[in-house]
């Protein structure tokens, strides 16, 4: 990072910014003279709601810049990874994307490539592209998205990759424009970075450390998508439940929360994500209280292992765990948990898996995240000599889904005839003629409807359960 970059104001970096995106214009204006044809783009997004959230800053400055997005590769001259690092297998997925690239840059000389994300923040990932796929044009990393736009500009007539990896996380860049890709719904992060640092997470190194967004701030960003049309927000953060600590101001994620929910015409808000350690009766009773934050808790536990959980370095005990499970429903018996669970951590034993058995028994979740252990260099993990072998960690997998899938199931079958309140968001991923949303407890609800309800606020009698989403019939327009 440069000092100028330091001392420069948040607002003129925005100035600066638009100029660079106004050159760009212009040079992309003076190619399309040339070529007969607008630039194409295509972002490829991997992990987080965060990268979600990345990707669409980058979609509003390269629409400013006046390209013109497509969902295809091979129909693009700027191809961007956003990547993830959390697991292994996100990162396998860019090297093999990366790698299918090298033929259409040959065809297209105007292909740009550009790397950037949670997996550029790993030196050794840097020099393994810069050795390996020479022909990516900019690689950045997390810290430095709002550069972007400069970033993008000296690639033109660059004859050799350009590299812009902050080791250390900025100041936070208000005001940087948004493309939301439902029109409805809206991210908002309110912080940014973890402090949390348990071992088998990469994330730390990576977002840096936690800042949180002044309430001012973030208040002003939803009430103005709240006037733009916005119904639904989703609060963001590594560890929501630590916001306010980096601020001057005496506030706390249960205080932020509540001035969300009095904002007029909001009608829903999500966030994620909680952790177990930071979570209080006071945000519980903030959630009860509130009718338009959805009955709906994403808690990520782990491991029902105590022993684990201290491996890992959670700070809480499996009792501690299900207390806060138990508080939740006793305030609101409805309510809906999801979760996210690691199978074979290093020196799990077959007890161990046993007692997530017995802790997914005991809370019945609604949905969970499940993964395998994945070994992140540069974190302690990783240098744990009791690794669990793929084959135990796919058997005890096997045993975790075999008693979480028949729950998800029962409770998807529980509310045949029920009605809920969905917001419309999107065509079902599955069946092009359905439309789907949510409900306020989370559910994927889909339906016949045609595209005008899309936006809108539903009410939906469910028919037809399924696995892991609901069918259902469309009553009446709500909202």
């Amino acid at each position: 990072m440069s000092k100028r970059e330091i001392y420069e104001t948040p607002t003129e970096i925005l100035l600066k910014n638009q100029i660079i995106v106004n050159e760009v214009r212009e040079k992309n204006h003076e190619l399309y003279e040339k070529i007969g044809r607008k630039f194409k783009y295509v972002i490829l997004t991997y992990g987080c709601q965060m990268n979600e959230h990345d990707s669409e800053t980058m979609i509003a400055m390269l629409n400013d810049m006046d390209f013109e997005q497509t969902d295809r590769k091979e129909k693009a001259d700027l191809v961007i990874f956003n990547t993830c690092c959390i697991r292994e297998n996100a990162e396998l997925k860019v090297y093999g994307n990366l790698g299918s690239l090298k033929k259409l840059k040959k065809k297209n000389p105007y292909l740009k490539i550009v790397v950037c994300g949670c997996m550029m923040q790993q030196p050794h990932i840097v020099e393994e592209i810069k050795n390996k796929y020479n022909f990516v044009n900019l690689i950045f990393g997390t810290h430095n998205i709002h550069n972007f736009p400069q970033l993008l500009n000296q690639t033109y007539g660059a004859s050799r990759m350009l590299t812009e990896v902050w080791d250390e996380e900025g100041q936070v860049i208000e005001g940087l424009p948004v493309q939301r890709k439902i029109s409805s719904k809206a991210f908002v992060n309110i912080m940014y970075g973890c402090n949390n640092f348990c071992t088998y997470c990469i994330v730390p190194y990576t977002r840096g450390r936690e800042r949180s967004r002044t309430p001012e701030a973030i208040i002003h960003e939803i009430s103005t998508l709240v006037s733009e049309g916005v119904k639904e927000v989703i609060l963001l953060g590594q560890n929501v439940n630590s916001y306010g600590r980096t601020l001057e101001e005496s506030i706390d994620f249960p205080d932020l929360l509540k001035r969300v929910s009095d904002i007029s015409g909001l009608k829903r808000i999500r966030f994620m994500t909680s952790h177990p350690k930071d979570i209080s009766d006071k945000l519980l009773e903030v959630m009860a209280s509130s009718d338009n934050i959805c009955k709906y808790l994403h808690l990520p536990v782990q491991s029902g292992s105590t022993k684990v959980l201290k491996q890992m370095n959670r700070h809480y005990s499996k009792e501690q765990y299900i207390q806060i499970i138990e508080k939740a429903r006793a305030l609101m018996p409805e309510i809906s948990f999801s979760t996210d669970l690691i199978i074979g951590f290093p020196g799990e034993t077959e007890e161990d898996n046993n007692e997530t058995l017995d802790l997914i028994r005991r809370v019945e979740y609604d949905s969970a995240f499940t993964f395998m252990y994945s070994r992140r260099s540069g974190t302690p993990a990783a240098e744990y000599e009791n690794q669990v072998s793929e084959e135990e960690k796919m058997k005890r997998f096997k045993e975790v889904l075999s008693v979480l899938n028949p729950i998800a199931i029962r409770k998807n079958r529980s509310v045949i005839g029920r009605t809920f309140e969905v917001l419309v968001e999107s065509y079902s991923k599955t069946d092009a003629s359905m439309l789907s949303g949510r409900s306020q407890y989370n559910h994927v609800i889909n339906f016949e409807g045609d595209e005008s309800l899309l936006g809108k606020i539903v009410l939906v009698k469910i028919t037809d359960p399924r696995k892991f989403s609901l069918n259902g019939e469309f009553l009446e327009i709500l909202e």
